[in-house]
């Protein structure tokens, strides 16, 4: 069985617009949290931004494999 290790084109662009979608997310949740004054939400967003944190962490470690065309 053979693994590939590298990211296809449509899995790169996929990938990236996933990024940007969370990275998105991230800085709402970040700008909202100053703006707000119940607490149930603040920590709602804040549990947003934690997520967010790792979901960016893992897709960056994914983009490792991401084809370029650079290579």
């Amino acid at each position: 069985m053979v693994q590939h290790t590298e990211l296809a084109y449509h899995e790169t662009m996929d990938l990236h617009e996933m990024l940007n979608f969370k990275t998105i997310c991230l800085m709402k949740s970040k700008l909202m949290q100053g703006i707000c004054f119940d607490n149930d939400l603040k920590k709602l967003m804040q549990k947003d931004v934690e997520q967010s944190v790792t979901a960016i962490k893992e897709l960056k470690a994914l983009y490792e494999g991401a084809r370029t065309n650079r290579k």
